[in-house]
């Protein structure tokens, strides 16, 4: 899927010859015309990366960057400044907004689009470890949960739920209330991670092998 940018310039020619180059390299280009522009378009629509003039009506470069930092769904949008400022100060202004890189005019289309990509591509892959890290926390959770010894009352039912007894026979036997029994039965499919009281059985019939083999 083609990633989707958006270019804001106020310079009709500059926007078209941008937006033009981007597209021949298979970008999905928006374009706004100052920072207040592209604000309302990102309402409706998250762009994976911003190209931004600096100087614009409106609002310029550095306060579309603090704008977006400060707010928590566009807070993570990569933001490259193509601009006509070459003085230090001016990159270090745009440094403390928030971007991530710093183009000056005239540049190099190539220069860019490997800016771009090489973003892209570790945007790409910090979203990956993360959803690697968030999955194996999840599993050791569940690990956990799975390994949680049952109480003696707990065991008690489960071996009743092996016999195929009912929870009221259940609450019958052990002189209970059928909602305890409902708990308990509750407490230990959360506990072992099971869905269904077949697994129950299946686990005291595993454990009763375990302990005579």
């Amino acid at each position: 899927m083609s990633k989707r940018l958006l270019v804001v310039e106020d310079n009709s020619d500059s926007l078209s010859a941008i937006a033009f180059y981007l597209r021949s390299e298979g970008f999905e280009i928006n374009t706004a015309r100052n920072g207040a522009d592209a604000l309302a378009q990102i309402v409706s629509e998250i762009p994976d990366l911003i190209v931004s003039d600096i100087r614009m009506p409106k609002m310029n470069g550095y306060k579309l960057a603090r704008h977006l930092r400060s707010t928590p769904h566009t807070a993570l949008i990569p933001i490259i400044f193509l601009t006509a400022y070459d003085k230090t100060e001016n990159r270090i202004k745009g440094f403390r907004a928030g971007i991530d890189a710093y183009l000056t005019k005239p540049f190099e289309p190539e220069e860019l689009v490997a800016i771009i990509n090489c973003i892209l591509d570790r945007v790409e892959r910090t979203r990956a470890e993360l959803t690697r890290l968030v999955s194996e926390t999840e599993l050791e959770e569940e690990i956990q949960v799975a390994d949680e010894e049952l109480t003696e009352a707990e065991k008690r039912i489960a071996g009743a739920v092996s016999r195929g007894l009912s929870n009221k026979d259940i609450a019958n036997e052990f002189e209970l209330s059928v909602r305890t029994v409902e708990n308990h039965i509750s407490r230990i499919l959360a506990k072992k991670n099971f869905s269904n009281r077949v697994e129950i059985a299946r686990l005291v019939l595993e454990n009763a092998h375990s302990a005579t083999g």
